[in-house]
C-alpha cells in the first residue's frame, strides 16, 4: 500500500453567540482536516487547529507505506527546517493522525484497540462554564445545574477575565449547586502573572477545586514552579506543549500534577503514545486536551489517563451530527468512542459542505 495524495479541507461555521475564556474571544468554530489517500482505496483523517505546511509535508510521504508510521514521522519533522514548535509540529500531528486512521481502518479495529484498548468507556468532564455577553451567575448556575442533570460528575469553568474577587464569587456560585460531590475544575488559559495565580487559588481554595488549568503562561516553567510551591490545588497544564521533548522538560519541572496533551498539537498520535508513557513513568495522570473524537481513543487506550474532555452542544452545536461516528456519550458520566475502525473522524460531507471554505 503506498500513499498517492495528502490534501486539506477546512470547514467554519459560527457560534450561535460568541463566548470566551480569561484570554480569547471565539465566534466561530473550525474544523481543519488532512486526508491522506492510499492506492488501496483506504484514505486517513487527521485534524489540527492549524495546517499550514500540508503541501511540502505531503510530497515528502508521496509512494511512502502509510502502515511506517515512526518512519514517516521522523521524515516529516525535521526541526531545522520547520522549526521545534508552532503551526508547523500541528501539520505533523495532522498527517501523523491521518496515518495511524489508515492503519486502524486496515486492521479492521477502533484506534484504541489498536493502541492497545485499555478500557471501554471513561469518565468525563463537560468543557464548559465560558464568559458571554448577559451571561451572570445565575445563567452560569443553570448551566452547570443541567450538565450535572446528565449524569456528568465533573465540571469545568473559565476563569482569568474578570477581577479575582468576581471569579472567586462565581467558583463560589457553582460550587453551592454543584455540592460537594461533583468534581469543579477551573481554567485559566494562561490568564495570570504567577503572583496572581497565587492569590486566586488561595481566594478559591475553600471551594476544592480538582485542578486549575493553566494558571500562567505556557512557557512559564518558573511561574508553575512558584504557584505549585504556594497553592494546594493540583496544577494541570500541557494543551500548548509539543512533543515528548517539550513534555519532559514540563514534567521536569514537578509542578504539575495532571497533564493535559493535545495529539492535534503535540505530534500526532505517535508522540502522544510516548508522552503518555513518560508520565505514567513519573506518576503523573492525564486528561487530554482537544478534539473529542480523536482523544476519546486515546483516553481508551492510555491506562494513566483519567478524565475525558467532552463539549456540550453549547459550546459547538455541530459536535455530534459533523461525524460519522460521534462519541458515544453514557448516561453514567462517561463516554466511549466507537466501535468503527478508525480515529473517528470521518465527517459528514454533505451537512458540513454549507461551510467549506477550501
Amino acid at each position: 500500500m503506498k500513499i498517492t495524495d495528502v490534501r486539506v479541507e477546512r470547514y467554519r461555521w459560527p457560534k450561535e453567540k460568541p463566548i470566551a475564556n480569561g484570554k480569547h474571544v471565539y465566534t466561530h468554530n473550525e474544523l481543519n482536516l488532512l486526508i491522506i489517500d492510499t492506492d488501496a482505496g483506504v484514505s486517513g483523517y487527521g485534524c489540527s487547529w492549524a495546517i499550514e505546511f500540508a503541501e511540502s509535508m505531503g510530497k515528502a510521504i508521496i509512494g511512502e507505506d502509510p502502515l511506517n508510521h515512526e518512519r514517516l514521522w521522523q521524515k516529516i519533522y525535521v526541526p531545522k527546517f520547520i522549526g521545534r514548535r508552532g503551526t508547523s509540529c500541528k501539520t505533523v500531528s495532522a498527517i501523523d493522525i491521518a496515518l495511524w486512521d489508515i492503519k486502524a481502518k486496515v486492521a479492521g479495529m477502533p484506534l484504541y484497540r489498536l493502541l492497545g484498548g485499555f478500557r471501554e468507556r471513561i469518565p468525563c468532564y463537560v468543557a464548559g462554564g465560558y464568559y458571554a455577553e448577559n451571561k451572570g451567575i445565575t445563567q452560569l448556575q443553570k448551566e452547570m445545574e443541567e450538565y450535572v442533570s446528565w449524569g456528568i460528575r465533573a465540571v469545568k469553568m473559565k476563569v482569568g477575565a474578570l477581577s479575582l474577587k468576581e471569579d472567586a464569587r462565581r467558583v463560589q456560585a457553582v460550587r453551592q449547586v454543584l455540592g460537594d460531590d461533583v468534581k469543579l475544575m477551573l481554567d485559566a488559559n494562561c490568564a495570570y502573572r504567577f503572583f496572581e495565580a497565587i492569590e486566586f487559588s488561595r481566594m478559591v481554595e475553600e471551594y476544592h477545586p480538582y485542578w486549575l488549568e493553566e494558571p500562567v503562561d505556557a512557557d512559564d516553567y518558573d511561574g508553575y514552579r512558584k504557584v505549585a510551591a504556594k497553592s494546594n490545588i493540583p496544577i494541570a497544564a500541557g494543551e500548548n506543549e509539543v512533543t515528548r521533548f517539550g513534555f519532559r522538560d514540563l514534567i521536569n519541572t514537578q509542578a504539575v500534577s495532571i497533564l493535559n496533551p493535545d495529539a492535534a498539537s503535540l505530534g500526532g498520535v505517535t508522540e502522544f503514545m510516548k508522552i503518555a508513557g513518560y508520565a505514567d513513568a513519573n506518576g503523573l495522570v492525564m486528561s487530554p486536551h482537544g478534539q473529542q473524537q480523536l482523544h476519546v481513543h486515546l483516553d481508551c487506550a492510555a491506562p494513566n489517563v483519567n478524565l475525558a474532555e467532552f463539549y456540550p452542544p453549547q459550546y459547538d452545536a455541530k459536535v455530534y451530527e459533523a461525524f460519522v461516528n460521534p462519541v458515544v456519550f453514557n448516561k453514567d458520566g462517561t463516554v466511549s468512542p466507537s466501535q468503527a475502525p478508525g480515529a473517528g473522524l470521518d465527517i459528514n460531507r454533505e451537512l458540513l459542505a454549507p461551510y467549506r471554505i477550501q
